[in-house]
């Protein structure tokens, strides 16, 4: 520790010399009922008014993080825990539900890409943010499909109107050999506005293995670019036109049975946005919007002859144009929407290219019946060509006691239909031999295997009706209070989640090895309860305590244990024994506590804010060690931990800003389970303002 705290103690006296009678923003607290929100309902919403669990994270706030990408940010928030996947990239877990559950958003537009089942939240950079918006519960009513845990919206920096150009410069350099540089540029004159955002990272990776050849995380680069244009047509018509595109190239690198193979891996992503907004006249806006996005993944393995291992491809195409009004009188809110969803998917193990179309419709009701109560009542019909049609209903209310305290309470229905991977996969492991079908191929693909002679035999499942989509019954209670010095926002949350979709062998192969499918089959329960606090002393110094209290089971394996059919074995005797419901942990990869500490002082005289953040996550289970299929007390359990992340920021003048500080600066590491965890990163970041 010494080695970390004395350059920082050091910088931190030598700009003690300078002085200023500046105050630095409060960059803790990350809330305020004044704050507008759109996420919730799609139109314009303070969030003392919004009866859902809402957070928002505002851009000052996250540039005095210090942070580059989604994934560092998104971990430092209450309830919110970033989980690799088989990929290695890390998604968000919400409310006790799986990353596939969570809806990412970049500016109201769905992001793609779940190639893994999870979208990697670090391919999105931090830098030119205004705020993000995180809604838990069921947000079906509104987004559809994934968003059957919750939506997080990134909003980025819109063009504005100015009489000259402006635009920023930042450049962060950390361990690792880690590159990050970001740069807009924006203009706008009478009727139009420009902005355009680039961002390069690079870094070398790390790595926690013993392994020589391959690394934890490989070298990789990336960069993004993203263009806005805004055109006043009229007084009443305003055009808008967003573009995102990034590309990533990565080493790839694996040993197989002491042989080594390398490559490379590739992503390039594409997202378009087109939307005409008519003010009809004081109570009526229309929106016409297309949006479209393709993301393409592309690696390959090729031995030391230069002979090709492996090769794999995902190309991924999504578009959908929707219309929407927005209808205001004194007393309520009408909206409502049609659009179209068009999704196609090439990739390997898929036999031909897949195809998802739906159709739906949505309304929604806000209703001010009284200055102290509001009423959200929604809905959403979704008719799928694949699938189930999806009613998605959501009803909340919101009571504002006074002008500082309000109480809410939301019930919502959310879905999550089956994805392409799950209808179309044909996949049969070269090395071991099982194979893997999706549900809308496996019938027909059985049969060729036993016209092969292939199959010793088969399960007798049948896949007459169709594949239903994963739902959820999402129950939230919460109040939001505010006065001059204290913030306190608390949510009970209970979620009901049906049909979840899992693997069931449905045959044997003659070679020994199982035939696979994907089947409804569980039902888990996730509930507990958020607080949030801010405690505020003048203007210098602000403290946040966050926690989460966590329970995730399967309602299955309670029901079974209850009637004794869950066995362990005692690890000294070897004796077995029936488990007892206290004995039942829950869900993998959860921890029932979870907790954050932020302290942000600022030192005016010498223009310095120091942001301390400290994260804690107790103990949680990864895998079955006892061989039971569930996670009891007695399976081996993941250490509850704690990291720190600190930064400084000093205004060396109106328009330079200078960060250094670490991430994870108890440099702490657990390899075997955290391969996230990469051990202590300085860095160091300088900003200028033009």
């Amino acid at each position: 520790m010494k080695k970390l705290h004395c350059p920082l103690i050091l910088g931190f006296l030598i700009l003690g010399w300078e002085s200023s009678g500046q105050v630095v923003k409060d960059s803790v607290a990350t809330t305020s009922l004044s704050e507008v929100i759109v996420t919730g309902t799609r139109t314009e919403r303070s969030v003392a008014t919004l009866p859902l669990p809402t957070h928002v994270i505002r851009g000052e706030v996250i540039q005095k993080t210090g942070l580059s990408r989604l994934n560092e940010i998104i971990q430092e928030q209450t309830g919110l825990i970033t989980v690799t996947d088989f990929g290695g990239g890390e998604g968000i877990q919400m409310q006790g539900l799986d990353a596939a559950y969570v809806m990412i958003l970049v500016d109201g537009q769905p992001l793609f890409g779940r190639s893994a089942g999870t979208l990697d939240l670090s391919r999105i950079s931090v830098n030119n943010i205004d705020r993000i918006e995180i809604i838990k519960g069921a947000s079906s009513c509104l987004y559809g499909s994934e968003a059957l845990a919750g939506v997080i919206n990134i909003i980025t920096k819109k063009p504005r109107v100015t009489d000259r150009i402006h635009g920023n410069f930042n450049y962060k350099i950390a361990r690792f050999d880690t590159h990050d540089l970001g740069t807009s540029l924006a203009y706008g004159k009478e009727k139009i506005a420009i902005e355009i955002f680039g961002n390069y990272f690079k870094t070398q990776g790390y790595n926690l293995s013993s392994s020589d050849f391959s690394k934890t995380v490989e070298p990789y680069s990336n960069f993004t670019l993203q263009p806005k244009i805004k055109m006043t047509l009229t007084n009443r018509l305003q055009l808008n036109a967003n573009m995102r595109v990034f590309q990533q190239s990565q080493i790839n690198r694996t040993e197989v049975s002491s042989e080594r193979y390398s490559g490379e891996s590739k992503i390039k992503e594409l997202n378009g946005t087109l939307a005409l907004n008519h003010s009809v006249n004081q109570q009526l806006k229309m929106v016409y919007e297309f949006y479209t996005t393709n993301y393409v993944a592309e690696e390959h393995l090729k031995s030391a002859q230069n002979e090709l291992f492996d090769a794999s491809t995902f190309d991924q195409w999504f578009y959908r144009p929707e219309v929407r009004l927005h209808y205001t009188l004194k007393a309520h809110t009408i909206s409502a929407g049609l659009g179209l969803n068009y999704e196609t998917l090439e990739r390997t193990y898929f036999d031909q290219q897949a195809q998802l179309q739906s159709e739906y419709a949505f309304g929604q009701l806000e209703w001010f019946p009284h200055k102290k109560w509001n009423i959200l009542a929604g809905f959403r019909f979704d008719h799928p060509h694949q699938y189930q049609t999806q009613w998605s209903p959501k009803l909340a209310v919101n009571y504002q006691w006074s002008a500082n305290y309000s109480l809410k309470a939301s019930v919502g229905y959310g879905f999550k239909a089956p994805d392409l991977r799950q209808l179309y996969f044909n996949f049969t492991n070269s090395a071991v031999g099982y194979t893997v079908l999706g549900y809308n191929v496996a019938e027909a693909q059985l049969t060729e295997l036993q016209n092969q002679g292939q199959l010793l035999f088969t399960n007798g499942f049948t896949f007459t009706q169709p594949l239903r989509p994963e739902s959820s019954i999402n129950f939230n209670w919460g109040g939001y209070y505010k006065s001059k010095k204290v913030t306190v926002d608390y949510n009970a949350f209970f979620n009901t989640i049906r049909d979840l979709i899992d693997t069931k062998a449905v045959a044997q192969k003659t070679n020994g090895q199982n035939v696979f499918s994907y089947f409804n089959i569980d039902k888990i329960i996730t509930y507990g309860a958020e607080l949030t606090t801010t405690y505020s002393h003048k203007k210098e110094l602000s403290f946040t305590l966050g926690y989460q209290y966590l329970i995730a089971k399967d309602v299955q394996v309670m029901d079974r244990i209850r009637r004794g059919e869950v066995y362990a074995r005692d690890p000294e005797t070897l004796a077995s024994f029936a488990l007892q419901s206290s004995d039942y942990f829950g869900l993998f990869n959860r921890s029932k506590h979870t907790a954050n500490v932020k302290v942000n002082y600022s030192f005016p005289f010498m223009k310095t804010t120091v942001v301390a953040r400290l994260l804690y996550r107790s103990k949680f289970g990864l895998y079955d060690t006892n061989n039971n299929a569930i996670l009891d007390r007695y399976d081996v359990f993941v250490k509850g931990y704690c990291t720190a992340n600190l930064t400084f920021n000093h205004d060396l003048n109106a328009a330079m800003t200078l960060q250094w500080g670490g991430v994870n600066v108890f440099d702490y590491k657990d390899p075997s389970n955290l391969p996230n965890l990469a051990g202590r990163q300085l860095f160091a970041r300088i900003t200028y303002q033009f």
